[in-house]
């Protein structure tokens, strides 16, 4: 008995030592190399596009309308219509901003989505457009996440291609949102350009939207930039889809910061087309 516990313990400690020499294999975590400027281009036929030559109704099969009123996230005054505010005629579309009572609001108007109709991640967004004019509009051209992989907003980001607000009249805006950077902490990445007859002519407003950067343009003139700083979702969520949204707001945490001038209503938004080109991988 003596020496079957003794060899029971040499096998116990030998295998102790064994096993605690034994070298172990530790994977090879390799490092996410950084996004660099590849030199993207785009194609020249548009992958989606809506050049609004019917008339009536913007199309469904390329359009939805977001409704309600509520304030949408920025004080905003206006509700929004599933569609009485939004015509197509002449080839254009027009979204007007009405000063009517409606569902407990001062103010109506149309907020049009692309949202499972046409959903992109990269590429090159064109819309030409002819603002409205008025204190207290602010119509925007604008991109959200399709899902909000990276939580609610503005975790998931978002793509200002322009914005505009009446009491500032010309003077657009192009920006991006993230964690790291949005207006809510007044930090959001932004660019200005004075743009002479922004409500009296159409000018094309535009994004080039690759791995490596955001860019901004009017009327194919560079005038924003932000790019990937490497740095994971909290100052780069913008790799999953986004999706196109049209609208004019009324009033507004900015857009009403200088009051609202009812009788610039009713007063509209002139949309030419909307062109989406695929990037060239």
């Amino acid at each position: 008995m003596y020496n079957f516990r003794k060899f029971i313990l040499v096998v116990l400690v030998t295998g102790s030592i064994s096993s605690c020499t034994d070298k172990k294999i530790i994977p090879i975590v390799q490092p996410i190399p950084p996004v660099v400027d590849a030199g993207w281009q785009f194609e020249t036929t548009p992958m989606w596009e809506d050049d609004f030559n019917t008339s009536g109704v913007p199309d469904p099969t390329k359009w939805s309308f977001e409704v309600g009123g509520g304030g949408w996230g920025n004080n905003e005054l206006q509700y929004y219509t599933s569609g009485e505010n939004a015509v197509v005629a002449n080839g254009n579309l027009t979204i007007q901003a009405k000063k009517e009572n409606y569902q407990g609001r001062l103010y109506t108007s149309s907020r049009m989505i692309t949202k499972g109709k046409g959903d992109w991640q990269y590429g090159r967004f064109e819309v030409k457009a002819k603002l409205p004019k008025g204190k207290g509009t602010w119509p925007a051209i604008w991109m959200l996440p399709s899902d909000n992989t990276y939580g609610s907003w503005p975790s998931s980001g978002e793509i200002d291609i322009m914005e505009h607000v009446g009491f500032d009249l010309n003077n657009i805006h192009c920006s991006i949102h993230c964690s790291a950077y949005n207006h809510s902490r007044g930090n959001q990445k932004t660019s200005s350009k004075i743009v002479p007859g922004v409500a009296t002519d159409f000018h094309l407003y535009r994004i080039d939207w690759t791995p490596y950067s955001i860019k901004g343009f009017v009327d194919d003139e560079q005038y924003f930039e932000f790019v990937n700083e490497n740095t994971g979702f909290t100052t780069w969520p913008f790799n999953k889809n986004f999706f196109m949204i049209l609208n004019v707001a009324v009033g507004g945490d900015w857009g009403g910061a200088q009051g609202v001038d009812d009788s610039a209503f009713p007063t509209s938004m002139e949309v030419d087309y909307v062109k989406a080109y695929k990037m060239i991988e």
